[in-house]
């Protein structure tokens, strides 16, 4: 609790709205969201629920506004990892590590968008699905761009990896983060090359080619 509604400090609206998503964020986090309730919310804050319901008309709208921030720091999460490397192998690494970062977040804010007891509310499933089709097929992209597969291929493996990644990552923290989250992205990076390095990339096949076409033009 962050203190009393009595004599609530006036702040900027966007730094209450900030203060109030965050202890939205630990009441959520602690008790799901069907347990939740605005009082709950507002104590944690230590505001009135008045003032609570000026920024917000009712739990689902928090909760929403909760899970399109975090849906949308996964997305950049994995997007800059894509982005930061040429390196087709670097890029798998780097976008396991980001669902690492994303688990080991502070305030277990993952649990929103892998673990919502909210999933049959339709708006909350729609932004679900976004952030899977936006994750699966920047991934997919990339695979296709490296590897040359059919975009069914690559769809299929990225979904796979996004799959794996999330899993891998909640399984660690699960564990007590016994080991440094580093060294457990980096383990489930070595499963994940060990399968999508499987297949040759656009270049490797280029330069297979190039040696053959100079072999049978010495020949």
């Amino acid at each position: 609790m962050t203190g009393s509604p009595q004599g609530v400090q006036r702040l900027p609206r966007a730094q209450r709205r900030a203060q109030l998503l965050e202890a939205a964020q630990t009441v959520f986090v602690r008790k799901g969201y069907h347990s939740a309730a605005m009082e709950d919310i507002a104590e944690e804050a230590g505001v009135s629920k008045p003032v609570l319901y000026q920024h917000f008309p009712g739990k689902l709208e928090l909760y929403l506004a909760l899970l399109e921030s975090q849906c949308d720091r996964l997305e950049t999460l994995v997007l800059d990892a894509l982005e930061n490397s040429s390196d087709h192998k670097d890029r798998v690494y780097r976008t396991i590590a980001a669902f690492f970062e994303f688990v080991g977040g502070e305030g277990e804010a993952f649990r929103l968008v892998f673990e919502s007891d909210l999933t049959s509310d339709p708006q909350v499933r729609h932004r679900l699905d976004g952030l899977e089709a936006q994750v699966g097929d920047a991934i997919s992209q990339r695979v296709a761009e490296d590897t040359g597969l059919p975009k069914e291929f690559a769809d299929l493996l990225g979904i796979t990896l996004v799959g794996m990644s999330q899993i891998s990552a909640r399984a660690w923290l699960a564990r007590g983060s016994q080991i440094p989250r580093e060294d457990a992205a980096r383990a489930a990076g070595h499963l994940a090359w060990r399968g999508i390095g499987s297949f040759p990339t656009v270049a490797t096949k280029r330069a297979v080619g190039e040696g053959q076409a100079e072999t049978d033009a010495g020949a």
